[in-house]
């Protein structure tokens, strides 16, 4: 993968009432014709998300959305996925008919915006068509405490200046934020476990591991990547002793038996747990398996679609431990990709991916709805380490963990 990953990059979202010229808007800003513009409202129905380079901010994702006045049942569908993109965005931007003004029913999306702690613009659009008045916009500006400018998206007239704002006001500071930085020391040796079987991509790593091997790297530390039958021999050829080793979950129990004691061992899945959402509530979650009773309801979570194999570890493997550590009848649901339901009050547990795919605000609404609902949860990773009995060596790494799971 040559390309900066969309979890990774800076989710920038249009909103804005039908017909506002959002679709416009977004092939000006990328040069393409990205989004289908029409005058018939409600041409945007499904969220359009494009991958680009936005000078000077760098990797961005920038995402179209339907009408935050779209009606009926269709529409009220098409506000549902709005509102989803809403909790990933990292900068918004409001378009507005400059024709018909900033409305009541504007300010308040607008204030939902803020209320998320989610930086963004208004833009007055159509100027080709109409001009607002300077004491209007500074009355707009004064009124909802946000940058405020005037653009045509049909004639690209004002899009540098918009641009320019984007630049200033977006926030993306993930630089405190690392994969293994932080366990490690420059000249460090760490290895790395990646099992390649049928399920492996041909040609290349998963992602997880591509992510992992550029922040070792980036703290100055040693990668060696060999795969699970091969360690013992990796151990032998090294001339002094792995500061850690990371393995892929599903390789646990072999890696842990070939790895000596005194070397710190951790999986993947545990490290993007705690990456990109919270091992202490992981942790917490996990605990909750062994109170299942016959007919709680257990949701099984994957931050992105694959082909499915015949003994695959969300839809067979992990159904089958929780059974088996619970000891009881569990009823179980799943969901993938960007879909993740609402109504999850109704589940006892939910069982996530490391969530690799999602950038970290999807993450964190998606764990921080779980507290709200009481509902536990937990990440794969952490469950295939309890279930071959080394998860209290696989958060060793991780002291405040460690100490929870110990009490």
């Amino acid at each position: 993968m040559n390309n900066t990953p969309v979890g990774n990059r800076l989710h920038i979202a249009i909103f804005g009432r039908r017909n506002a010229g959002k679709s416009t808007l977004i092939n000006a800003l990328t040069g393409q014709d990205i989004a289908v513009v029409s005058n018939v409202p409600g041409t945007t129905t499904d969220p359009v998300y494009k991958t680009m380079e936005l000078l000077p901010l760098g990797p961005v994702v920038i995402i179209d959305t339907a009408g935050i006045d779209d009606v009926g049942d269709l529409g009220n569908l098409r506000m549902e996925k709005t509102y989803d993109v809403l909790r990933k965005t990292n900068f918004a931007i409001f378009v507005v008919d400059a024709d018909e003004g900033i409305t009541e029913f504007d300010i308040k999306f607008i204030e939902e915006i803020k209320s998320r702690e989610v930086a963004v613009v208004a833009v007055l659009n159509k100027s080709d068509k109409i001009k607002t008045e300077q004491t209007k916009i500074d009355e707009y500006r004064k009124k909802l405490g946000i940058p405020i400018c005037e653009i045509s998206a049909k004639s690209k007239s004002g899009i540098d200046e918009l641009k320019q704002l984007i630049a200033k006001h977006a926030k993306f500071d993930e630089s405190n934020l690392t994969i293994v930085g932080d366990l490690i020391n420059p000249g460090d040796i760490v290895v790395l476990v990646t099992p390649i079987d049928k399920a492996a991509p041909k040609g290349r790593l998963i992602l997880p591991q591509q992510q992992t091997i550029r922040d070792i790297i980036e703290n100055d530390a040693i990668v060696v990547v060999t795969k699970e039958f091969e360690l013992k021999e990796t151990f032998e050829s090294l001339n002094k002793k792995p500061a850690l080793v990371i393995t892929d979950s599903q390789a646990f129990l072999k890696v842990s038996a070939d790895t000596p004691e005194d070397v710190r061992l951790t999986s993947f899945s545990i490290l993007f747990a705690r990456y990109k959402g919270e091992l202490i509530e992981m942790v917490k979650g996990l605990k909750r398996i062994e109170e299942l009773k016959p007919g709680n309801r257990v949701l099984i979570v994957e931050g992105c679609t694959h082909h499915r194999q015949a003994d695959d570890i969300g839809k067979v493997k992990i159904p089958r431990w929780i059974r088996q550590m619970s000891g009881a009848e569990i009823e179980f649901e799943w969901a993938s990709g960007t879909y993740f339901p609402k109504d999850i009050e109704k589940f006892d547990l939910i069982v996530h991916c490391g969530g690799c795919m999602l950038n970290r605000l999807e993450m964190q609404y998606r764990i921080n709805l779980s507290r709200q609902n009481n509902v536990a949860i937990t990440n794969y990773g952490m469950l295939i380490a309890a279930v071959q009995g080394i998860l209290k060596r696989a958060l060793k790494p991780f002291p405040s963990a460690y100490m929870l799971l110990e009490d």
